[in-house]
């Protein structure tokens, strides 16, 4: 975004392609997030141009616009080719940017761990590639003989490596990051807890109602994107077994392919999870629908459509008893909650403890008074049922996943059950 004084919002100009109040709602929460204003806004429903994406009479009322309002910025509700965008600022004499840019912008200012840095860097700069390219076709034909040479070209050609260089770098670091954190998937694994995702829209509550589950201090803010890095926290379910719930980064319309590319570690965690709570946004059903049709696009994009999954409705509380009952209709399945004023919690754990459990058997061990300790350092991974205490041996019915029970067998009095 362009810098303007201390204090001021920076002002935008829209350029939306749809005639929809959604999609420019979304737009605006965009650019407000990023530290703009959206002075005004065009909408241009054609085929775009090659050359200048508008056609010439709404490029001469957007131009117009900019000049009245001062505009510090255009942007645009879609995707620019790196010549559109570099005609439209010379048009403009002013900065254009599209959602792409934009939504990058947002992630650069929310990255605050050094993985999170290192993914909006990798990314900015796989977006920034092919528009340094395009500033200049002269760099397909450096080296070419007379009239391709020049101070101009070489500096291009120098940018250009250097953001190769730095590519090549953090995608280097990234992958060492990457590998610390499949250390940390593997130590879950092997200590039998499971892991449950909290997946969905950008701002509809995941941050709070992870910190409402864990009862951490989450960052919890009404701001797109405010969850840029995974954070995870141990929840104690209901039976007083253990599970790792992970707030992952939000979704979008659109989210730019950079994004997924440089975030595919961080998405894996939503991949690799036992279960998956969708969560939705009550505050505006209309969006709500639409949302979740996102969500699920995301989810098969990054190898999560089997996974297991809770459609859970956030923001119970906006709502009354009609618009409630009307919901409960269309989403039969859903668990309601309020993360914020931690409304129907017990009952999501519930579930969550119901659906983990799916995949569990109940199994019975006769296990040896001097072998018991052992089994009870995994009580936080399984539920008992029932124990029968004897002279020399303790009989216990548990439920457990068939991974566990391979591992709690080998404790069992020889020749017992």
């Amino acid at each position: 975004m362009k810098e303007v004084a201390t204090g001021e919002k920076a002002k935008v100009i829209a350029v939306l392609t749809t005639k929809d109040d959604y999609a420019k709602e979304e737009l605006e929460r965009l650019v407000e997030t990023a530290g703009g204003e959206v002075e005004d806004a065009i909408f241009y429903t054609r085929k775009p141009d090659p050359a200048n994406y508008l056609g010439k009479g709404k490029l001469e009322k957007l131009k117009a616009m900019v000049e009245v309002y001062e505009a510090d910025l255009v942007v645009f509700d879609s995707e620019l080719t790196p010549s559109q965008q570099r005609n439209l600022q010379d048009v403009l004499d002013t900065r254009v940017i599209d959602r792409s840019e934009l939504i990058l912008d947002i992630f650069a200012i929310h990255a605050t761990t050094r993985e999170g840095k290192l993914q909006v860097e990798l990314a900015q700069l796989q977006y920034e590639l092919p528009r340094l390219v395009g500033s200049g076709k002269v760099l397909s034909r450096l080296g070419g003989g007379i009239g391709t040479r020049g101070p101009g070209e070489t500096k291009l050609e120098t940018d250009r490596r250097r953001i190769l260089r730095r590519i090549s770098q953090l995608k280097k670091e990234l992958k060492e990051v990457e590998v610390e954190r499949e250390v940390q998937r593997k130590g879950r694994v092997e200590n039998h807890i499971p892991m449950v995702a909290i997946a969905g829209y950008t701002n509809s509550g995941k941050s709070t109602l992870l910190r409402a589950l864990s009862n951490t201090d989450v960052l919890a803010a009404d701001q797109l994107f405010a969850t840029v890095s995974p954070k995870s926290a141990r929840v104690k379910l209901l039976s007083g077994r253990e599970a790792v719930f992970v707030d992952t980064v939000g979704f979008i319309e659109r989210l730019p392919t950079q994004l997924i590319e440089s975030f595919k570690s961080t998405l894996e965690e939503i991949a690799y999870s036992d279960l998956i709570l969708v969560l939705g946004d009550l505050s505006n059903l209309k969006r709500l629908r639409r949302q979740l049709i996102t969500v699920e696009q995301v989810l098969a994009e990054i190898g999560a459509g089997n996974i297991p999954r809770i459609l859970v409705l956030n923001k119970l509380d906006l709502l009354d008893h009609a618009d409630i009952a009307a919901i409960e209709h269309e989403f039969p399945t859903a668990v309601f909650v309020s993360a914020k004023r931690e409304i129907g919690l017990s009952t999501l754990l519930k579930h969550v403890e119901r659906a983990l459990a799916e995949r569990e058997n109940l199994y019975e061990l006769s296990i040896p008074w001097e072998k018991w300790g052992l089994f009870s350092s995994y009580r936080d991974h399984v539920t008992v049922i029932s124990e029968q205490y004897e002279e020399n041996l303790i009989k216990v019915k548990f439920i457990c996943s068939p991974e566990l029970y391979s591992k709690l067998s080998s404790l069992k009095l020889e020749g017992g059950g």
